[in-house]
């Protein structure tokens, strides 16, 4: 199979990946498969994929929590080393194009004082329903990568 339609099947062909790569052949090897694991626990259990229910948690709390991501998956890359491309690959991109924008935003704001106001504070939930909407369908692609069953709502809060 081919990344392009690896990515179709995932409906994430918005990310920017350049056509060469793209049209390169899309075969996990062991490494990424450990690799997609370990990253697709972190996911599954944290506010990447959790629901942030307006009378719980803490905006600033769940902001470090996404960006907590940066350096666990610059770890199972380091971990994993130049064995584990394909995950690599398309971590790299989710990072740069899917979490980085989010983080850089509310960094910011929160360095001013955003999470002391309450439209701040609702504005940023929505952002965040937005991202998790794109990092669920990331989780999802971490199990197929890992080659096990997708627990993403096996522990939806009802």
């Amino acid at each position: 199979m081919k990344w392009k339609k690896w990515l179709e099947n995932w409906d994430m062909t918005s990310l920017k990946i350049k056509t060469p790569f793209l049209d390169m052949e899309w075969k996990p090897q062991d490494e990424d498969k450990a690799a997609a694991w370990e990253l697709y626990i972190e996911f599954l259990t944290r506010i990447t994929t959790q629901p942030l229910l307006q009378k719980d948690g803490d905006e600033e709390s769940a902001l470090k929590s996404i960006y907590s991501i940066f350096p666990l998956t610059r770890e199972v890359i380091r971990n994993y080393g130049r064995y584990c491309f394909e995950f690599t690959k398309i971590a790299i991109v989710v990072l740069n194009q899917v979490i980085r924008p989010f983080t850089a935003k509310w960094h910011r704001l929160s360095a001013n004082g955003a999470f002391e106001d309450p439209q701040q504070c609702k504005e940023f939930r929505v952002d965040l329903l937005e991202l998790q909407s794109l990092l669920l369908v990331y989780t999802k692609m971490l199990a197929d990568m890992a080659g096990v069953e997708d627990l993403t709502e096996f522990g939806d809060v009802v």
